[in-house]
């Protein structure tokens, strides 16, 4: 019997997709690549291929789980399996200054951004700030993990050069303009098989952390970020979401969700990929749009696509 296999690295974060294929009498099976081996030289199974791995592996002591499901992903691929975020999306989740230039090939506008590998190269990007207020984000992050916003060059050299600095996990970083945003938030626009399904206004005065999932939150804290769904465009504009679903079609990426940021000018700025997307529960109740239900369906219709022409070549044999 064919099956979807989820692949992740965090069980946690699966918990509300479970439920959600059980619902629907949909079978499957995770594949938990924290250590394991990968039988390349053996046929893998036919089913549904749903990649969930995630950039902030790291900080759940699984450094490595990228790179393991990236074999997987092409072992997986060589046999001609349907992948729900492939290969190509694996490198964009870990790799955020690819993002920028895949979005911007499609005519979407991202914050100015300079890559530096080292902390001199760091302290040498930020000259192309001058004294403006800069953020420092690793090229390979999650949940907003180490994105931190400096004031001045001053400010960040001080950070740099501080004994307990410690470097990106893939020795890669980011010095970009800081957006203001005078609403204090962020949209972020959930994409489920490729297609818009709705925007979230997130509010960040608290900061950058931004993981909507129930398994984020710290029980009793209020002060975290607040998410509220928004009606139809949420004023991104369709032209703009036309543009990310063209960028997503043609990098892997079925499921996502892309952050956005509007300046004092107005003016909007796409800064974040998340294939590893995850929901808020509170605010879907409210508007009563569940994106893991949405996202269990466009599964099992894969499966049964899958199956039926399996069936179909079957007969033909």
């Amino acid at each position: 019997m064919t099956k979807v296999y989820i692949i992740h690295e965090n069980g946690e974060w699966v918990a509300p997709l479970r439920k959600q294929l059980e619902a629907l009498n949909t079978p499957y099976e995770e594949w938990s690549l924290v250590q394991g081996t990968v039988p390349i030289d053996d046929v893998p199974p036919e089913g549904i291929f749903y990649n969930r791995m995630s950039a902030s592996s790291y900080t759940r002591d699984h450094r490595f789980s990228p790179e393991y499901a990236a074999v997987v992903l092409t072992w997986l691929e060589a046999h001609g399996r349907t992948i729900v975020n492939d290969s190509r999306a694996l490198a964009l989740e870990i790799n955020k200054a690819a993002q920028y230039q895949i979005l911007r090939a499609g005519g979407i506008q991202t914050p100015r951004t300079v890559v530096a590998v080292g902390s001199e190269a760091i302290l040498e990007a930020s000259e192309a700030f001058g004294d403006e207020p800069m953020i420092l984000k690793p090229n390979r992050g999650g949940k907003g993990d180490g994105v931190q916003l400096f004031e001045d060059r001053a400010q960040l050299e001080a950070y740099i050069k501080a004994p307990n600095y410690e470097a990106p996990v893939d020795g890669i970083s980011m010095v970009q303009e800081y957006i203001y945003a005078p609403d204090r938030s962020i949209t972020r626009a959930e994409f489920i098989g490729g297609k818009f399904f709705y925007a979230v206004r997130v509010d960040t005065s608290d900061g950058f952390e931004l993981c909507p999932a129930d398994v984020c939150q710290i029980p009793g804290d209020t002060t975290g970020p607040t998410f509220r769904i928004l009606d139809g465009d949420a004023g991104l504009g369709f032209d703009v979401i036309r543009a990310v679903e063209a960028v997503l079609a043609q990098n892997g990426v079925k499921v996502a969700g892309v952050e956005f940021i509007r300046n004092e000018a107005g003016e909007l700025f796409a800064y974040d990929i998340n294939t590893n997307t995850n929901y808020n529960p509170d605010a879907e109740t409210v508007a009563g749009k569940f994106g893991m239900g949405r996202l269990a369906a466009y599964l099992t219709d894969q499966l049964a696509t899958e199956s039926g022409v399996a069936e179909q070549l079957l007969k033909a044999s």
